[in-house]
């Protein structure tokens, strides 16, 4: 659940991502883990739904740190939370994420999802996946 104010519009890094609203100190608590409020689903359900369910979930759902046979989904725009391995937040306690510098308002907020889902590479979007191959025989690095 994103603690701040935010919203969602195009991102740089791909399709959409979710932006502050206003300035973020470093330090901040931006988003906290709220099974009460975000979504939680049976993992063995992925395999159950149709295929565009299934997309959705590979892209936005990723597995719960303390319930490993289910998935989150978050319900507001932290879903739209965008991965890079130079973040400006830290999500290492998993239930908690943090600003690691300030955040200007209008800056995405960008997260290295291995940081809570440790097999988000195994599930890159399409868009990303094309992104990063377009990228790399354009001879530019990684994000």
């Amino acid at each position: 659940m994103m603690l701040v104010p935010t919203y969602v519009a195009p991102s740089d890094v791909e399709g959409v991502g979710v932006f502050a609203s206003e300035p973020v100190k470093k330090g901040t608590l931006i988003w906290r883990y709220e099974p009460d409020f975000d979504r939680l689903v049976p993992a063995r359900w992925l395999s159950e739904q149709s295929a565009t369910m299934q997309d959705f979930l590979m892209k936005y759902a990723y597995p719960a740190h303390d319930r490993p046979d289910m998935l989150v989904i978050e319900i507001d725009n932290g879903r739209f939370m965008n991965h890079t391995l130079s973040p400006n937040t830290d999500f290492t306690k998993v239930v908690e994420g943090y600003a690691i510098r300030d955040i200007a308002a209008g800056e995405e907020f960008l997260c290295n999802y291995s940081e809570f889902d440790p097999e988000f590479a195994l599930l890159p979007s399409m868009v990303a996946a094309f992104a990063k191959t377009k990228a790399l025989a354009n001879g530019f690095a990684d994000q």
